[in-house]
């Protein structure tokens, strides 16, 4: 038998027309479908039963069917007009939270398309015509009678409080304006007003309500950091709705009950600044002070004790507000007690900030100008300890402005508790022609003016006076117009110099750490820029850097003086190699300046040794030269190794490789200058360094340099040279004790086998052939240090290339 069920009649009918709408080829078909589905919206003519079963089990189904359609050639085929009637009312006139949730999701996956753009257009025209007013109330009428899940209530809540965020990742620099923070947030504000408006309405024909979502709304929106576009929106209406409504009042304080503890902080912040005034406060919040413990804590110790920058105004709602009603009073007190506590603390007092000080005062002044007779009786004993404690502790303070603030709050509380004829007067003048507000001011910034003593009148227009005590806190006042230091640049007292010689100057004498900064930032710069300039001064100039010290602790000043070295080697290498070659076994140098000397002749001879571009073919692709420090790490010697290893090494699959091409560079000519310099004197003691003895690491880092050096001159005529004289050292050195000048000795040795032609290096070694190869192979596979090791090995692998070339291509004899 049939159902005939208002379920199964709306289930057959919908899929009968989205299999339509899915699968057919004739527009007149699928724009028929579509309008046997409109019955089923809010204008419809279908039933409210059947009108119900479709938004509870179908609506989502059919919105997805539509955004599959967004690329077919029906949707494209539709004009405006069409577009609206036929897709665009299906999201304006359904389920709103659902229809939001589509939305937004397709918004998220859809591509850069017209799709995308229908998606947009369609999710502005939902936020313009009121549909979040109508997704509010939609949660709110009916009381607590709602049958969506909570995940889907969750879910929802989600999207509508981070909005913009979405939308904003989604589309960049696209992103409409409706859709940006500003706007958005305060449309939601009037759609929360809206609600509310509603929400009073209803209860006054008897009607239930429930504003659990409304809250939860507000309070995720403000948590979220955007409580003061609500509430800047929110409080002032409120504020003026509950001023004659009584049921305005109990929807505002139901409003706020209904906020989640874990946000209502934000809620709670955000309200009071943008109120104006205890009793707008009292009307809108109540006695939520009474009823919740978290805004218990906020209203009496967190805005009060633990933060302090917020405004004077500020403090003059909150304690106004604890002030009003009988009830809330014993919180005024219980206040009172705290912030005695807190400014009569001697501790408080010596490490809290200035501005925590005057912001605590200020509570103090505030909450005694609110005790009436009565209270002050009661506490007068504990407002006379607070005051004398806090005032003497203030008084010992070396502060200046500190024991203004003492003396200031010490006579103003001794003229409400004591009699005229014992109150605290001290010698705090200021004149009477000048303002409440520019005495305070005056006050703390230690201006003196003379008046005998303060007046009682003066005390109460200190606390109830517009500005009270704002301009106490006289380094952050609302009420003073800043001034506008956007475009304001730092001046330098010096400027950068612009020659050689002033920059020699300034690195020689000044003992101004700002033009040394500049003129160590520019040295290279002008250095590399004047040739002619950098050449009459190059030796001096370099003497310069080596002795100069880094006595004002420059940002990058080994490496700014390290590049300025170099670009003087570089621009008249003779003359500059040779003083730092001398200076190198010289007499009072100290360990780090020789090892600077090493790393700026490796440095520039790397750069020199770079091929000289060809003007014909343009400039070639030239490798960036490696710092000494790399040169002295492990891998970097193996890649080199490895990489020459692999050129010079005959493989059957891969053919013959070709022997690097030699190409002219500027380091060939003057290798020696770099080279042979630094091999003399090694073994002569001085009274400063000992280079085989206890100055092992520039031993090793020389080891290291030397190696590259040879490296570098490979093809050059004086190779052979070097070669030899490189082996008679490290001859001399191969068992040192030492890894770090064994690991520089097998450098080396590999640098000579890579470097020097093997006719010439088999005839050097040739009457201690065996001998090396033992020494090598002794190094292999017994020395302690893995790297050392290797290095041999590698040594050892290139031995046998040489020697087996050297055989299979023997010399020509004449």
């Amino acid at each position: 038998m049939r159902s005939s069920s208002p379920e199964a009649e709306v289930r057959v009918a919908v899929g009968s027309c989205l299999r339509c709408v899915a699968t057919s080829r004739r527009n007149e078909e699928t724009d028929r479908a579509l309008r046997a589905l409109a019955r089923y919206l809010e204008d419809g003519d279908a039933s409210a039963s059947r009108r119900a079963e479709f938004n509870r089990a179908q609506y989502t189904r059919v919105l997805q069917v539509l955004v599959r359609t967004l690329s077919s050639d029906w949707f494209h085929s539709l004009c405006a007009e069409r577009r609206k009637e036929l897709w665009d009312t299906f999201f304006l006139k359904g389920p709103p939270d659902q229809a939001l949730m589509m939305l937004l999701d397709s918004v998220n996956s859809i591509s850069d398309s017209s799709g995308l753009e229908q998606c947009v257009r369609v999710l502005e025209n939902f936020l313009s015509s009121g549909r979040v007013r109508v997704l509010l109330w939609s949660k709110c009428e009916g009381g607590s009678e709602h049958t969506d899940s909570a995940r889907l209530r969750e879910t929802v809540l989600g999207r509508l409080a981070a909005l913009p965020t979405l939308a904003a990742n989604r589309l960049h620099t696209h992103t409409p304006v409706l859709f940006l923070p500003q706007q958005y947030y305060q449309q939601l504000a009037c759609d929360i007003l809206a609600t509310l408006e509603k929400t009073c309405q209803t209860l006054r024909v008897g009607q239930d309500c429930s504003l659990g979502f409304v809250a939860q709304l507000l309070g995720k929106v403000c948590m979220q950091g955007h409580g003061g576009l609500v509430c800047g929106m929110l409080a002032p209406h409120l504020s003026s709705l509950t001023r004659s409504d009584v049921l305005w009042q109990r929807v505002s304080c139901k409003l706020l009950e209904n906020v989640p503890e874990r946000w209502v902080e934000s809620v709670i912040t955000a309200l009071i600044h943008n109120l104006h005034g205890a009793s707008a406060l009292s009307r809108v919040m109540g006695n939520l002070v009474l009823k919740n413990k978290k805004v218990t804590f906020v209203l009496t110790h967190k805005l009060l004790l633990l933060q302090y920058q917020h405004p004077t105004r500020l403090l003059r709602t909150v304690l106004g507000y604890l002030a009003l009603e009988e009830g809330r009073r014993l919180l005024l007190r219980q206040v009172l007690q705290s912030v005695c506590e807190v400014w009569c603390n001697s501790s408080a007092v010596r490490h809290t900030p200035v501005e925590q000080q005057l912001y605590v005062s200020k509570a103090l002044l505030l909450c005694v100008s609110l005790l009436n007779h009565t209270d002050i009786q009661e506490l007068r004993e504990e407002l006379l300890q607070c005051m004398l404690g806090g005032v003497q502790c203030r008084l010992d303070s070396n502060i200046e402005c500190v024991r203004r603030i003492g003396m200031v709050v010490g006579e103003c509380l001794s003229q409400k508790l004591d009699p005229p004829t014992s109150q605290l007067k001290f010698q705090v003048t200021f004149d009477l022609s000048v303002s409440n507000r520019e005495f305070l001011i005056i006050l703390c910034c230690n201006v003196s003016y003379s008046l005998p003593s303060f007046s009682t009148s003066f005390f109460f227009v200190f606390l109830h006076s517009s500005f009270c005590l704002s301009c106490l806190s006289f380094l952050s006042d609302d009420d003073l117009t800043p001034y506008d230091m956007s475009h304001d640049q730092v001046k330098q007292k010096v400027t950068s110099p612009h020659y050689i010689r002033d920059c020699l100057e300034a690195l020689m004498s000044s003992n101004d750490p700002e033009r040394l900064e500049l003129s160590l930032q520019v040295a290279e710069e002008l250095l590399r820029k004047n040739i002619s300039a950098t050449r009459e001064v190059s030796v001096k100039f370099t003497k310069v850097l080596l002795h100069l010290e880094d006595r004002y602790n420059t940002t990058g000043f080994y490496k700014l003086r390290q590049n300025a070295m170099v670009a003087l080697a570089v621009m008249h290498t003779q003359p500059v190699v040779e003083y730092l070659t001398t200076e190198f076994y010289s007499l009072n140098y100290s360990l780090r300046q020789r090892l600077d000397i090493l790393e700026v002749l490796a440095l520039s001879a790397q750069e020199l040794s770079e091929p000289i571009p060809d003007k014909r073919t343009g400039p070639h692709s030239v490798t960036p030269a490696t710092t000494l420090e790399l040169c002295g790490e492990v891998e970097h010697w193996r890649q080199v190794v490895e990489k020459r290893i692999q050129s010079k090494t005959r493989r059957i699959s891969k053919g013959v490789s070709q022997p690097p091409k030699a190409t002219p560079n500027r380091y060939a000519p003057v290798a020696g200058y770099f080279f042979f310099p630094l091999l003399r004197n090694y073994d002569r003691q001085q009274v400063t360094f000992d280079l085989l003895g206890n100055d092992h690491l520039v031993l090793g880092r020389l080891m290291h340099t030397l190696g590259l050096l040879m490296h570098l001159a490979i093809n050059a005529p004086v190779s052979t040279q070097m070669g030899k004289a490189l082996l008679d050292f490290v001859w001399a050195v191969r068992f040192h004790a030492d890894q770090m000048v064994r690991r520089g000795v097998l450098f080396a040795v590999c640098a000579v086998f890579l470097s020097m032609p093997s006719e010439n290096l088999l005839m050097e070694i040739s009457d201690d052939l065996l001998e090396n190869r033992a020494w090598l192979a002794d190094i292999a596979e017994n020395d302690p240090d893995a790297d050392c090791r290797s290095l041999a090995m590698q040594s050892l692998v290139l031995l046998e290339r040489n020697v087996k070339s050297h055989l299979k291509n023997p010399p020509l004899e004449a």
